[in-house]
């Protein structure tokens, strides 16, 4: 139901937020590595990435290097799945892989990828009081094959009604289609939604472009991460954790259940 537009506007956030920072939503769209995740440092992706070096017999630098240059690849799936990805990358190694090659370095990818599925300490709290409080949740990732399979299996999963995947969908952010792609599943307006990230791939400013309210979670892991183009000029509003988003929306005292609420008592 569209918000009457006759309400009154809902309380500002506290001092850590703009003035015109306010609780007027509906949803909330959430990053994952780096924001629901703890940060992963360069040493831990390469340690990753000779874990599935080794069955290819490439130097882990080469194949470090090769996964980072295609990672815009690999993020839009122009590349296939997995395997079709290993065996495109070995070939620009110079190498021709062998089935058996291929199958071992994919199983060796996984599992270090599954190892780097480690969430934040109070994310389960966090997002278990945001549906608690009526909002409807969406994650946005920019990522590999691996994490759409994992997906159904994680802890956090069953707390969002929908996820979109970059290699699934063929788009990555900043790209606006991307954000509206979430907020269509989400069956909200983009100016209806509180996006929550890292900064990684420009989403931040690529989430306010379309009209959503940007959030960074700037954790104390932050400045340790390694993440694909970072808005570290960011200037915008910031949260220390997921517990501090859920003070800052409690502080404001709306709720988007109340909210909605409110507006169908108006009609």
């Amino acid at each position: 139901m569209e918000p009457d537009p006759s309400a009154e506007p809902g309380p500002a956030f506290s001092a850590a937020f703009p003035a015109t920072f306010s609780t007027t939503f509906t949803a909330v769209v959430i990053d994952f590595f780096g924001t629901l995740t703890t940060s992963a440092p360069d040493d831990l992706w390469l340690r990753a990435a000779a874990a599935s070096a080794e069955p290819l017999g490439l130097p882990a630098g080469q194949w470090r290097d090769v996964l980072s240059t295609s990672f815009v690849e690999r993020a839009t799936g122009v590349l296939g799945d997995l395997t079709e990805t290993f065996r495109v990358l070995a070939r620009r190694c110079g190498i021709e892989p062998s089935e058996a090659a291929l199958a071992q370095a994919c199983a060796a990818r996984v599992k270090a990828q599954n190892a780097l599925f480690v969430f934040r300490d109070d994310a389960a709290a966090g997002l278990e009081a945001l549906k608690s409080r009526g909002y409807r949740l969406g994650l946005l990732s920019d990522c590999t094959p691996e994490l759409p399979v994992a997906w159904p299996g994680l802890a956090v999963a069953p707390y969002f009604d929908t996820a979109a995947f970059s290699c699934v969908e063929g788009v990555k952010k900043p790209d606006p289609a991307f954000f509206r792609l979430v907020c269509d599943r989400l069956g909200v307006a983009p100016g209806d939604c509180l996006y929550v990230g890292d900064g990684g791939s420009r989403e931040l400013s690529g989430a306010a472009a379309v009209g959503m309210t940007p959030v960074m979670l700037r954790a104390d892991d932050w400045h340790r991460n390694s993440a694909h183009d970072r808005e570290d000029d960011w200037t915008g509003p910031e949260i220390g954790s997921f517990t501090e988003l859920i003070r800052e929306i409690d502080a404001a005292g709306l709720s988007a259940r109340s909210l909605l609420a409110h507006h169908q008592d108006r009609d």
